[in-house]
């Protein structure tokens, strides 16, 4: 899509909402903290939102994020070749996921995993995050498949804390972007579950 028809579309629907919410940019720009000015050069085309602009402009108005996002020219379909444009359109924003921070988070949680605590929270939370998102595609099989080897006695005691650390992960962390922007939502998590995949296979 080119770039100017990206800016825009957005320009376009930002307009309509703000006339249906009878606000000016002025007030958009005090209750967001973004510049009007900002503001001014995104709706008339001269500058690209920001994944932080989009998401505030989706609170404020109250436009879901998919439809800002899409018409921002985000592409937010849900296999694995799409999350991953998005995960280099997101590092390109400044959105970089800290996969340090991950792998920490990992650790904790593989550890969890090994309680009984741990895996009362799997067991009794997987099904309903998963059906919350109401998502579909490789992120969730993947995820389905994790679960389901948790469950099997086939599993090795080595590798089941290591599976739930993913598991909890998804279920307990706090996410870089808000969980209803699916699958975007969870580009920290699908970090998490690669990060998990590459270890066992090693």
């Amino acid at each position: 899509m080119d770039e100017n028809f990206k800016k825009s579309q957005l320009g376009d629907t930002l307009k309509v909402f703000l006339k249906d919410n009878s606000m000016s940019m002025r007030k958009l720009g005090k209750l967001t903290g973004i510049d009007t000015a900002t503001i001014s050069r995104i709706i008339n085309g001269k500058q690209s939102a920001n994944i932080n602009h989009i998401e505030k402009f989706s609170k404020y108005l109250n436009i879901p994020m998919e439809i800002l996002l899409r018409s921002a020219g985000y592409d937010i379909g849900n296999n694995e070749e799409n999350t991953s444009q998005i995960l280099k359109t997101i590092n390109s924003l400044n959105y970089k996921c800290d996969i340090k921070k991950i792998k920490e988070e990992l650790n904790k949680y593989e550890q969890y995993a090994l309680t009984d605590e741990g895996k009362n929270i799997i067991y009794k939370n997987f099904n309903k995050k998963i059906a919350s998102i109401n998502g579909s595609g490789f992120f969730v099989e993947k995820l389905k498949n994790m679960y389901n080897q948790f469950l099997s006695d086939d599993v090795s005691e080595e590798t089941r804390p290591i599976i739930g650390s993913v598991l909890l992960y998804f279920i307990l962390s706090t996410d870089i972007i808000p969980d209803y922007v699916f699958p975007i939502g969870y580009i920290d998590d699908i970090t998490a579950l690669k990060l998990v995949e590459k270890r066992l296979k090693n």
